[in-house]
């Protein structure tokens, strides 16, 4: 799912320019790099066939596996730089291999500006976290990589505004839920072509569930459990063209749901009640450093990883990244034998009442509401589900109200408390600075519904929604 969205005071930025490859190249050479040239092919053609191995035939080896073939990235923009990313490609890569980056201000890379190297190295899947600073505030630039005689497909990222900057607007998308086996990622083309200053990931960048027989795009290898089976999923997603073309074209700020581990899992507990989950979590959450645009201090440390965090945006918005998974309580009243959602009567189930529930733990309960801005005029709340209520069955009925127990309808004190009490307190108040709550979409309401705040003072707040191949909702839960 995917949507594409302006913030603004009261008019929007001028549109961007289009991500194109460097120009005078063929996409194809845009994406892969030189390799080798014809002349050299043909050197080590006939030393092949002579029997021969010369000195070089490793390194011309090394240059013609692809070796940028799980793409680009940039994120965490901030206002002298950003996070940029990518992992080498191939089976023979050595355990140490330099990787060369830079940062210009033009596509052409005749005013490069930053330039530094990083050491790949095989702990980390051969991932590159470079952490690029000095850079001016609020400024579009284009960056690219090179390791083993290839360079990358260049990318284009920008800084944030400086934290006194009055900024007129904020144009980003959101998106969810991309389960590469049921469909193509059409939507991801359409984020490109919106040219947004952000991307906003809400959470399940993958799924750990083996394919069905009549998937469209079946999974490579079974249900995922391991570190090398993460890391085998992620590289099947980030092949997929359209998706490396999204996060080639702007920064992204992400956050992490259920499915980039197990589907439903609380805290250390899956939904199959597996023994030994901290294990699994412990490698699901190395994988998914491995593969995003994190800063080196996110690697995780004895099996957690900090994700939440905020963002701000010069004096128009702060953007509150949060985590709903490490740190919640284990769902109430779940199926017998299981653990994980359901959906219940909250006559059957008091346990959905008690005030010491959480969704996001003390700490960063108290995080965020430390962190409030009132001085902006939007507050962004990216988080992964419906935070407002919502029932299955009329209260009036005899049964009453029927609630999903994964969402915040499953931690309703908790909604009082933090994060939502910000938001329903802000909801009422007028004028006060806008909030939006940002989640995946609840299968039932109308495709609109935003929950966007408009305060007395004039600014804008547009949602477009474009819709992948196929998305599965229900409750507010991607399956």
């Amino acid at each position: 799912m995917s949507e594409v969205h302006r913030l603004s005071r009261l008019n929007p930025l001028n549109p961007l320019r289009r991500l194109s490859p460097s120009a005078g190249a063929s996409p194809r050479a845009a994406i892969t790099g030189p390799g080798l040239d014809p002349a050299r092919r043909s050197l080590l053609a006939a030393a092949l066939a002579a029997g021969l191995a010369p000195a070089w035939l490793r390194h011309a080896l090394a240059a013609e596996t692809e070796r940028f073939g799980l793409g680009i990235a940039s994120g965490q923009p901030q206002p002298q730089g950003m996070v940029l990313w990518t992992r080498l490609s191939g089976a023979d890569l050595a355990a140490r291999v330099p990787v060369q980056w830079e940062v210009a201000e033009d596509e052409r890379f005749q005013q490069v500006v930053a330039r530094g190297s990083e050491t790949a190295v095989v702990e980390d899947a051969h991932s590159v976290h470079a952490e690029v600073s000095g850079l001016r505030p609020a400024r579009w630039y284009w960056y690219r990589f090179a390791a083993l005689g290839q360079r990358s497909m260049n990318g284009r990222t920008r800084t944030a505004p400086a934290p006194g900057d009055a900024v007129d607007s904020l144009r980003f998308s959101i998106a969810s839920c991309q389960r590469y086996d049921v469909g193509h990622y059409a939507a991801w083309l359409d984020v490109v072509r919106g040219e947004p200053d952000l991307v906003l990931f809400l959470g399940d960048y993958l799924y750990e569930y083996a394919s069905s027989s009549a998937a469209l795009r079946p999974h490579q290898g079974g249900k995922v459990r391991t570190l090398a089976q993460y890391r085998q999923r992620y590289a099947q997603y980030k092949s997929d063209p359209a998706l490396q073309a999204a996060h080639a074209a702007c920064p992204w700020l992400l956050v992490w749901d259920d499915h980039e581990v197990d589907n439903d899992y609380a805290g250390v507990q899956g939904q199959g009640l597996q023994p030994q989950f901290e294990v699994q979590r412990a490698a699901a959450y190395q994988a998914y450093w491995e593969h995003m645009p994190l800063p080196k201090s996110a690697r995780p440390l004895n099996g957690e990883m900090r994700m939440f965090g905020r963002w701000d945006w010069g004096t128009l918005a702060r953007i509150h990244c949060l985590d709903d998974r490490q740190y919640r309580d284990v769902q109430a009243c779940p199926v017998a034998g299981k653990g994980g959602s359901n959906t219940v009567p909250l006559s059957r189930c008091p346990e959905l009442l008690d005030p010491r529930r959480t969704l996001l733990g003390a700490a960063q309960e108290r995080w965020l509401a430390e962190g409030w801005s009132l001085d902006r005029p939007w507050n962004l709340l990216a988080q992964q589900t419906l935070m407002s209520r919502w029932t299955w069955a009329d209260p009036a009925s005899p049964q009453g109200a029927v609630y999903w127990t994964d969402g915040w309808d499953g931690y309703p004190a908790a909604r009082q408390r933090g994060a939502g009490q910000r938001v329903l307190r802000h909801f009422h108040q007028q004028p006060g600075p806008g909030a939006v709550a940002l989640g995946r979409r609840q299968g039932l309401q109308p495709p609109r519904a935003v929950g966007a705040f408009r305060p007395a003072r004039p600014r804008a707040f547009r949602a477009r929604q474009t819709r992948p191949a196929r998305r599965v909702a229900r409750g507010g839960r991607c399956q």
